[in-house]
């Protein structure tokens, strides 16, 4: 609880501290079960700070209590902790790290949904495995993102491709993560070129992101107004700018707003060059 709050007032530091004193108690009483959850706590703690390289220590120091107290390499929480790795080997540029992180996380998940098809409610529940395939979708969404980071858009639509099929499937169409893929997917293919095809999604995510009111409605209408100017579709894109705008505007969100005004004037500036 006094964790929780230390997080919640914005106290890394008072955390941290806890977390350190947790940790001392918990090898004092050779109590496992808290030293992995404690260390995994650090290791988030450290994540969030942007504290990288402490980050990767503790959460391999929390999957080998895990594997060590006899875990599956195929468990969900060892594939978690593998996400979190790969994503700060991301986040530091070791691609070769990187990818294969979410490589072992993918194909892992992959063939252990395969194996449990078969597997009855009394082995297994409807929940249990529906969060697997989303576990799944969680990692093929970390995976694209990377790759279209690193210019390599066809095999980040592939990988995004089937995390929206996961989340259309599991969450349903109108679910927010659903329109987020489906405007990453979008973007996806716009940045190869596919502008017709981009349009599409792209117009489908906004409708269903203005039918929920959408919290990141702004930057999915941003994305629209960009699909259109590659279709030279520019008063429409205009429009959607605007749009775009009153509503980053209405979320209080600078950075958004910044980037929408931006872009809004270099589209007024390339139509009176016409």
């Amino acid at each position: 609880m006094k964790y929780n709050l230390s997080i919640m007032k914005d106290e890394p530091e008072e955390a941290e501290l806890i977390l350190h004193d947790a940790l001392r108690l918990a090898y004092q009483t050779d109590n496992k079960k808290a030293i992995t959850y404690t260390y995994d706590l650090m290791a988030n703690l450290a994540f969030i700070r942007g504290q990288l390289e402490n980050a990767e220590q503790l959460f391999k120091a929390t999957m080998s209590y895990l594997l060590g107290a006899g875990m599956k390499q195929e468990d969900n929480a060892i594939i978690e902790i593998s996400l979190k790795l790969a994503s700060i080997y991301a986040t530091q540029n070791r691609q070769e790290f990187a990818l294969a992180g979410y490589e072992f996380c993918i194909s892992t998940l992959e063939e252990k949904i395969e194996r449990e098809k078969e597997l009855g409610e009394d082995v297994m529940s409807v929940e249990e495995k529906a969060n697997t395939h989303l576990l799944l979708g969680m990692c093929l969404d970390a995976c694209a993102r990377y790759l279209l980071f690193s210019k390599q858009p066809s095999q980040a639509q592939r990988m995004y491709e089937k995390a929206l099929q996961i989340s259309e499937e599991i969450q349903g169409e109108r679910h927010p993560q659903t329109i987020v893929l489906m405007s990453d997917l979008a973007t996806t293919l716009d940045a190869q070129g596919h502008f017709d095809e981009a349009y599409v999604y792209m117009q489908r995510a906004s409708d269903l992101a203005r039918q929920i009111n959408h919290p990141e409605l702004h930057m999915v209408l941003s994305n629209l107004a960009a699909i259109l100017i590659h279709r030279e579709r520019y008063t429409q894109a205009k429009e959607i700018y605007q749009e775009a705008l009153k509503q980053a505007e209405l979320k209080r969100d600078e950075v958004s707003i910044q980037h929408i005004r931006e872009e809004l004037a270099e589209l007024l500036r390339k139509r009176s060059l016409t």
